[in-house]
């Protein structure tokens, strides 16, 4: 992929990536001095499956000494993650587009393989490239998704078509209502937000996951999340769902001093998350670049 660089629509057009971390994709608009306007009729543009790149989200890369919203973490780590979701909003964090955005960075020249901070709303989070296999294979990447909290209130709950099931609250810096079920297909098709009550919970809208049992800590989850309808896979989903499973199933690592890891099958794959006595959340999977290529000038423009 080589070291990147922007363009101006007058140079030539704006460079861009596509990624996908456990088949949750995202278009990546490389931007590290902060040049460019973003707004969200341009993210939804981008990501607009017909008339633009397609993807669940963008995935700004920037500088974070070159962004507001990040200048007061570039102490700690060079580079902030600006993920949009796919209807233009701002979200706090992305897991798999974390992932994806690590993988970016060291196939762009921008960062070594190995560890790695990077800026997102959500604070400073590590992320950890593995090698890449002798094949060529791209290595997993693993991401410190901090600490979960369980803010509550108790008596949540989420409803699909009549039926309703008890749901925890789990923050891992984005919200997150957990439901266990026992069928996926309750969830129906989530093109439309899941109903959650009581409504005071949620003031800014929630990530809501199915989860059903596949064994002993294995699970399997379907998730609407929040400003991008049903996605194949949600990397925050996949922690809470862990979290929420862990905590049912009398095994919290606080309590019992040992770490504990969890599988999670996403429609896109399988993710694998592990929380530590002390709190801290890692999340393991796949993240893979697919493309790259340069948008139309005249398009740009007309999409702002």
């Amino acid at each position: 992929m080589g070291r990147v660089s922007t363009s101006s629509p007058q140079q030539g057009g704006i460079p861009f990536f596509k990624g996908h971390g456990t088949q949750n994709d995202f278009v990546i608009v490389p931007d590290p001095d902060g040049a460019l306007e973003i707004g969200p009729e341009t993210v939804a543009a981008l990501c607009d499956r017909r008339a633009g790149l397609g993807g669940d989200g963008l995935l700004r890369v920037v500088r974070a000494a070159a962004d507001p919203a990040a200048a007061g973490m570039a102490d700690r780590a060079e580079w902030f993650m600006d993920y949009r979701n796919s209807d233009g909003s701002i979200a706090e964090m992305c897991g798999n587009g974390l992932r994806v955005f690590a993988r970016f960075l060291v196939e762009a020249g921008l960062a070594e393989p190995g560890e790695l901070a990077v800026a997102t709303r959500s604070g400073v989070l590590t992320a950890r490239v593995s090698e890449a296999a002798e094949d060529g294979t791209p290595g997993d990447v693993t991401i410190d998704m901090g600490r979960a909290r369980l803010p509550g209130p108790d008596g949540i709950e989420v409803a699909v078509g009549g039926r309703s099931w008890p749901a925890l609250n789990v923050n891992m810096g984005n919200p997150h209502a957990v439901a266990f079920v026992e069928s996926l297909d309750h969830a129906g098709d989530l093109f439309a937000a899941p109903l959650t009550s009581p409504a005071s919970a949620y003031p800014e809208g929630v990530n809501v996951e199915f989860v059903v049992d596949r064994g002993p800590r294995h699970v399997a989850m379907r998730v609407h999340e929040r400003g991008s309808g049903e996605t194949r896979s949600c990397g925050t989903g996949a922690c809470a769902v862990a979290v929420a499973a862990i905590r049912r199933d009398g095994a919290d690592p606080a309590v019992t001093g040992e770490a504990v890891a969890y599988t999670v099958d996403v429609l896109g794959g399988r993710l694998v998350i592990t929380e530590h006595p002390d709190g801290r959340v890692e999340m393991t999977g796949p993240a893979v670049i697919v493309a790259e290529g340069r948008l139309d000038g005249r398009w740009w423009e007309s999409a702002r």
